[in-house]
């Protein structure tokens, strides 16, 4: 095995082990960059759930608590120790006709009564107005600090994109810088194999031509019987008419083993070429997804703005 080759084939290795290690790097942070942003999204959900669930319990403790509901006398815990005795004076308005405490048609306490009454009907008035000062004011507490809360999420989100970008954009050039070193190195190495190669052939074939073996004159192989006596020790088999065919006929098959070499060194130029371009068609791909997600981001971003409006209004 040629020790070039080798090295070659080594060194390609080594590139491939490299990209996939890079692959493998890539893939292992889109994946944390996932479970950081599912993170997020179920902290904020919780913390939804957490907020309603805190509305809804302080919504029953202010507007339906037990004491206002109009069964409550039936199953009011104190109804024995808020009751009245059977009579408390001669007057008491619950003495019936047989007691003689009270007449038919009389009213004695009307003025008091609805004193009392239009009273009682104004601080009502009151606390439910103040009950509902302090329900829209904690209603209005937790949207700003909902809102204030999306915000920061939307802006960490945001910061954790702008610094994956910037990774990748750094990664990629990075490898095509790479790449590209690479490939001029190949080239190089190739091109000076090839011309040291011609070289070796071209000088093997000088030394052949003018070594002692081929340029031997035939004529010292005839006998001394005439020229048809060959002497065998001495014979070369051919005459210089032949050798010029033969020599002609391998500086032939030198052009044509040069022609194969140029033909696959054109051939390893065209998939180099190939490989640029599937690179710079990745590195494009890759530009239209970004700006595919700032789309979709800013999309998200005027959807979220008008539920917040919405939820303000409601």
């Amino acid at each position: 095995i040629d020790k070039d080759a080798l090295d070659a084939q080594v060194k390609e290795r080594k590139i491939q082990e490299a990209a996939e290690k890079a692959e493998h790097e890539r893939f292992a942070h889109d994946m944390k960059k996932n479970d950081k942003l599912m993170c997020l999204l179920e902290e904020r959900q919780k913390n939804e759930i957490k907020d309603m669930n805190r509305a809804l319990t302080e919504f029953q403790k202010n507007f339906q608590r037990p004491e206002t509901r109009r069964e409550f006398d039936l199953n009011d815990p104190q109804a024995l120790k808020k009751d009245r005795p059977a009579r408390v004076s001669d007057d008491d308005p619950r003495c019936t006709i047989s007691s003689m405490q009270k007449f038919m048609g009389e009213d004695l306490n009307y003025d008091q009564r609805m004193k009392f009454q239009k009273e009682q009907l104004r601080e009502w008035s009151l606390q439910q107005q103040k009950d509902w000062k302090n329900a829209l004011a904690d209603q209005k507490l937790a949207d700003d600090l909902y809102d204030k809360f999306r915000i920061e999420l939307d802006q960490k989100i945001m910061e954790e994109q702008r610094k994956e970008e910037e990774s990748r954009r750094v990664v990629c050039m990075a490898t095509k810088n790479f790449n590209r070193i690479q490939a001029a190195e190949l080239d190089h190495k190739n091109e000076l194999e090839k011309a040291q190669k011609i070289k070796d052939d071209m000088d093997e074939i000088t030394c052949l031509l003018q070594g002692d073996f081929l340029s031997e004159n035939p004529d010292q192989a005839i006998g001394p019987l005439g020229k048809h006596h060959v002497l065998v020790d001495r014979w070369k088999g051919m005459n210089q008419e032949q050798l010029m065919a033969i020599r002609q006929f391998q500086k032939e098959q030198a052009l044509e083993k040069l022609r194969e070499r140029e033909q696959e060194r054109r051939i390893d130029a065209e998939w180099d070429r190939q490989r640029l371009q599937a690179a710079r068609a990745q590195l494009l791909w890759e530009r239209q997804q970004q700006r595919q997600n700032r789309v979709q981001r800013r999309d998200l971003d005027v959807v979220n703005a008008e539920l917040s409006q919405e939820q303000k209004a409601k």
